[in-house]
């Protein structure tokens, strides 16, 4: 089963308040997978759903580390953050073993589309695009969100915190 919405963002701090609202509805052994092209907003996403969930910071692109473990500050669960762009295939991200920390974490996995979605049954994907024209230094982004499994059977209504 699937469910999916769109929303236009038109700043950073519309994208990381999604996250927010996103990150506190997120719960320990949930996986949600970024999608989008460099510059898209998958990291200011994620520093919004670290806010939402209450983890210790700062949040950064783990793409050099590949993943790091934020944990609670308010005795919820950890958030693993996994950048998958450096790595060759679905073997190397089994190599993390994060399905040992997945039904105690929330794990976000930017560049995970065809990697990460074996991790887990319910899932959420968050594909983010670049959207109309730059302003300033900020360019609106046009977010999908997409849910699969029961988990996500209904998607939590997000419009009325952006904006």
């Amino acid at each position: 089963m699937t469910a999916a919405g769109s929303l236009v963002l038109p700043t950073d701090d519309d994208t990381r308040a999604l996250g927010r609202t996103l990150g506190r509805s997120l719960r320990a052994g949930d996986l949600v997978v970024l999608t989008g092209d460099l510059g898209a907003g998958k990291t200011t996403l994620t520093q919004g759903l670290a806010e939402g969930l209450g983890v210790r910071g700062p949040i950064t692109s783990p793409t050099f580390v590949i993943a790091r473990i934020h944990p609670s500050l308010v005795g919820g669960p950890a958030l693993v953050h996994v950048d998958a762009y450096r790595l060759g295939g679905e073997a190397e991200l089994d190599d993390l073993d994060l399905d040992a920390l997945l039904e105690e974490s929330v794990t976000v996995v930017e560049w995970g589309h065809g990697l990460a979605e074996h991790l887990a049954e319910d899932l959420l994907e968050v594909v983010l695009e670049r959207s109309g024209s730059e302003e300033g230094d900020q360019q609106a982004r046009l977010v999908t969100l997409r849910g699969v499994g029961g988990r996500w059977r209904d998607l939590p209504d997000l419009a009325p915190e952006i904006g």
